[in-house]
């Protein structure tokens, strides 16, 4: 009942300084009020000695009955606060995910593509308040999910994405960046961000990226973009099995970076280099604590009153003591 109580006016419990005082007063005064009688000789008395012992029990019902209206005074509150947020208009994020068959290469683990999805995920779930769409893209691209606020449907989508020659392989990264443009430049969101992730070079597409780098600073769209790929050679597709399954061989991480800083600068974003997971895992909260949502929290307070219960006890004991006084122990004071 009193675990969460607190004090209206706590400045009144300095007043239990005062107690200390009132107790050696009551000791030092109350001492020189006992009157004693002098007799020479108890013969008279049936017993040899006559001893009266009075514990002052009633004294302590005083301090215990001052000790709570001090409390009383002091105003204890049981208050119950609920909070209610309120957020502005959310951001509109499209993820741009490369699915090209160099996404498989082992460099990161257990490869790019899944350590992307494994990542994007915790993204997604953070983005409480905002919508998120995915497109996907390697020789040509297409939108996967629409801009929704449904994390559900982009999760499952973001899970089923896979490199699996439905779309000609290749990296057209301008034709990535132009078809997250499209789903972005009639939203009417606060803030329009595209995220746009490739492991390689242009070499696909009729699309310029310089010219959806321009479509997406007309339409006030900024453009994040991230090179995947640790430095050097990664361990990558380079033929396909008569069974239909992939030949890993070494091969030498090519990304354009310079095209993806220039989008990102054009753009107002930024580019960023994952060479490992914990690297593209760190990019992706950056990139969540620059985007943030406006949130007004609103706090309501409702306060119950326990002064009554502190005071009506002290009056009781104090009544309680008067009474005592008065009656059983008038003719022991």
């Amino acid at each position: 009942m009193f675990n969460d109580l607190t004090f209206y006016s706590p400045e009144f419990l300095w007043l239990f300084l005062l107690l200390p005082v009132f107790l050696f007063l009551n000791y030092f005064y109350g001492n020189r009020k006992i009157s004693f009688l002098k007799i020479s000789s108890i013969k008279g008395f049936n017993h040899k000695t006559l001893k009266i012992k009075f514990l002052p029990f009633l004294d302590i019902f005083r301090y215990v009955a001052i000790s709570l209206l001090i409390i009383a005074i002091a105003r204890p509150q049981i208050v119950d606060v609920s909070t209610q947020t309120k957020t502005s208009k959310g951001i509109d994020i499209v993820i741009a995910v490369d699915v090209s068959s160099s996404m498989l290469a082992q460099d990161l683990k257990p490869n790019r593509l899944e350590a992307l999805k494994s990542v994007a995920k915790e993204f997604i779930k953070d983005r409480v308040s905002d919508r998120i769409g995915l497109v996907v893209y390697a020789g040509e691209s297409y939108t996967k999910t629409p801009v929704t606020s449904d994390k559900a449907v982009i999760i499952k989508s973001l899970d089923e994405i896979n490199f699996d020659g439905v779309i000609e392989d290749g990296t057209a990264i301008g034709m990535g960046l132009a078809t997250s443009v499209n789903r972005l430049k009639d939203s009417k969101a606060k803030s329009k961000v595209i995220i746009l992730l490739t492991d390689g070079v242009n070499n696909s597409g009729f699309i310029d990226p310089s010219t959806a780098a321009d479509l997406a600073l007309s339409f006030g769209i900024k453009t994040y973009t991230i090179g995947l790929g640790s430095n050097g050679n990664a361990l990558a597709p380079i033929a396909i099995n008569p069974n239909g399954t992939f030949r890993y061989g070494m091969t030498k991480v090519e990304i354009d970076e310079k095209l993806l800083e220039s989008i990102a600068k054009q753009t107002g974003g930024l580019y960023f280099r994952a060479t490992d997971n914990e690297r593209l895992k760190d990019i992706y909260q950056e990139i969540n604590k620059l985007e943030k949502t406006e949130v007004e929290e609103f706090k309501y307070s409702n306060a119950q009153e326990m002064y009554r219960i502190f005071a009506l006890i002290s009056f009781f004991l104090i009544f309680l003591e008067w009474l005592l006084r008065s009656t059983i122990f008038k003719s022991l004071l």
